[in-house]
């Protein structure tokens, strides 16, 4: 892995591995912020299982565990395409729990909400970018159609060589029976 992709991924893990950790240690902080979102999840996620937990601590302990592992996941090159996917799907409730803008009336507070959203946007703009790079290697879309248009090149090649000698043969056969003997 080149040295710009190592550097790239550990900064843009950096925040998640730190905010995960801090979210996990002291979820009360963001359990106000976070209620109304995960109320409105909770009746979904008991549709999906129904032991999952729903409480909103609980749920801000698990995203931030996600955060943490994904984003160690992203920075050590691990799973790292998988891993910036996770994340990216992490920054959703974060962002509309964390910074819900259109919620304010407050100017201040309004433009700080909007300007974290947009980070937020940024980054999940990274994420998507770290999971499409292949890290330099040729993806899934190209190797196929490389192998496709190899296996195609040899079977047109066999065919000419298959005529090439049945003309041999043919001629052969007809210089032959032209021999006494």
């Amino acid at each position: 892995m080149k040295p710009v992709r190592s550097l790239a991924r550990a900064m843009l893990s950096g925040i998640f591995v730190v905010s995960g950790y801090r979210n996990f240690r002291s979820p009360d902080r963001l359990a106000v912020a976070a209620k109304p979102v995960t109320d409105k999840v909770a009746p979904m996620l008991q549709k999906a299982h129904p032991n999952f937990p729903t409480d909103t601590k609980t749920l801000i302990r698990l995203n931030a565990a996600v955060q943490v592992s994904a984003g160690l996941m992203l920075a050590t090159g691990r799973f790292s395409r998988p891993a910036a996917l996770v994340l990216a799907g992490t920054l959703v409730p974060v962002t509309i729990a964390g910074h819900p803008f259109w919620n304010n009336d407050d100017p201040v507070a309004r433009n700080n909400n909007q300007v974290h959203a947009l980070k937020n946007l940024g980054l999940f703009g990274g994420l998507l970018l770290a999971a499409a790079d292949t890290g330099g290697k040729p993806g899934l879309r190209w190797r196929t159609g490389h192998r496709i248009g190899h296996s195609r090149r040899s079977m047109q090649r066999a065919v000419r060589t298959a005529r090439r000698e049945a003309r041999i043969a043919v001629r052969s056969a007809s210089t032959a029976r032209r021999l006494p003997g």
